[in-house]
């Protein structure tokens, strides 16, 4: 696999970590099913195509790079689905996380 493609499956795989994360919110405590098989499967997806990609990539950065996805998705749907707060210094924070995210990804060595 190329370095191209490991970082197209790193990039999906933060989206689905983003997908089953939020998918938590929804499942009532894996109450409710259709929520619950869907923060499953997106769970699923996301380890195995990290695990792909890490296959290529250094797992810190590999790792690093799936948390920020995750984290960054997930606060900023928080924000949006569940209203919540939005303060200077949470916005502030957030940058810093997708700052980050870029500076693994270019510093990786693994282009």
């Amino acid at each position: 696999m190329s370095n191209t493609t490991a970082w197209i499956l790193l990039l999906v795989a933060g989206l689905l970590e983003v997908g089953w994360s939020i998918g938590l919110k929804y499942t009532a405590g894996f109450t409710k099913l259709g929520p619950s098989v869907f923060t499953l499967l997106t769970l699923a997806g996301s380890m195995f195509l990290l695990a792909k990609a890490a296959n290529v990539l250094p797992i810190g950065t590999a790792y690093g790079v799936w948390v920020g996805i995750g984290a960054l998705g997930a606060a900023i749907l928080g924000i949006v689905l569940f209203k919540e707060a939005v303060t200077p210094a949470r916005i502030f924070f957030l940058v810093l996380l997708l700052v980050s995210i870029i500076g693994l990804k270019m510093t990786s060595g693994a282009e």
